[in-house]
């Protein structure tokens, strides 16, 4: 087969992927729909253009990666990586290409920063990258308000210190004020991003959300 034929099967099973994500999350809360998928996805592909990849996989990795997220279903966390699984079965993806997504959708979650990693590539590098880039910045800031709202969370409570080093367990149940989240995980993010472009874009963004916590706290004190 030559290599035009190849390309377009390939593009056929992410047209595909595509539009099976977009029917999986169609109702989604708003920080973890189609449009959080898609974000992923274009930061993934700007990542995977200055690292030595496989393409096919990072793209079906950033597609997947929130397919069934545990937090939407009772803390499950085989879900996405079975719905996974057997969406690419169902496309007869091979085995190999199903199991590294698979582990990417295992591996990719912040999980507190104390969940120990047990499987390792350059793909899942770059979708990791990709998904944390929108957990910062601008959209960062919506989605962890916009979640908080979704969980009927207080904005903030001086009373209430932010906990640091949780275990994997400690942060999934945490329900602590929004503003916590930004200690808890948005402001760890930078030091722990994998890619040269990532951690260039993580950096920029990153000191978006101090100017944007320094404004809060002025306001919050009638001083603004």
């Amino acid at each position: 087969m030559g290599a035009t034929g190849f390309s377009e099967i390939k593009m056929n099973l992410i047209d595909k992927t595509i539009l099976f994500v977009k029917q999986q999350l169609q109702n989604a809360e708003g920080g973890h729909d189609w449009f959080h998928i898609e974000r992923v996805y274009k930061n993934a592909i700007l990542i995977a253009q200055e690292e030595d990849c496989d393409l096919t996989v990072v793209k079906l990795g950033a597609l997947l990666h929130d397919i069934a997220d545990s937090k939407f279903h009772v803390g499950d966390e085989e879900i996405g990586p079975k719905t996974a699984r057997n969406f690419l079965e169902s496309e007869s993806v091979s085995e190999e290409i199903i199991e590294h997504v698979v582990q990417i959708i295992k591996n990719v979650s912040f999980k507190g920063g104390n969940f120990e990693r047990t499987f390792f590539s350059k793909e899942l590098e770059i979708v990791q990258d990709a998904d944390r880039l929108d957990a910062l910045g601008a959209i960062g800031i919506a989605r962890t308000f916009n979640y908080g709202g979704f969980k009927n969370r207080v904005l903030y409570n001086p009373s209430i210190a932010p906990k640091l080093n949780m275990s994997k367990e400690e942060y999934k149940n945490s329900d602590s004020p929004t503003l916590n989240h930004f200690y808890e995980k948005l402001l760890l993010l930078k030091d722990k991003m994998n890619t040269k472009t990532g951690k260039k874009l993580a950096q920029e963004r990153h000191r978006f959300m101090e100017k944007f916590l320094s404004q809060f706290y002025a306001e919050w004190e009638g001083e603004k």
